[in-house]
């Protein structure tokens, strides 16, 4: 199995990632499209530097890129694997709870094509 541990590290990096909620809220924001920094700022409602350093630490890990324009910078998911996961998890977890709790349907807003079945 030694020879399977530099794979490990990597995957338990790019687990890392799912591990903050910050980071989660991050992810949410550019799910559905590019944003800049003060778009994540204000949709989130995190600040901008914490948002930004976020930002520096997913991209190293390559779960999201940049893109230049201009003096604006764009930020996307570059993973599709990452809010796949992350509805994948949302689904879980709603399946497992009581129908009429309302963490159940804010859970299922996550995943695409959910949405009237939570109502």
């Amino acid at each position: 199995m030694d020879d399977l541990d530099p794979v490990f590290d990597l995957v338990a990096g790019y687990f890392a990632m799912l591990a903050e909620p910050t980071r989660l809220k991050i992810m949410h924001s550019i799910c559905e499209g590019e944003r800049t920094v003060n778009e994540i700022v204000s949709v989130t409602g995190i600040g901008q530097t914490n948002v930004s350093r976020h930002l520096g630490l997913m991209r190293r890990h390559g779960v999201v890129e940049r893109r230049r324009a201009g003096n604006m910078v764009f930020y996307r998911v570059a993973d599709q694997t990452m809010p796949n996961l992350c509805r994948a998890v949302c689904a879980g977890i709603a399946a497992s709870m009581d129908s009429r709790r309302p963490l159940k349907r804010q859970l299922l807003k996550l995943v695409p094509g959910k949405r009237r079945a939570a109502a």
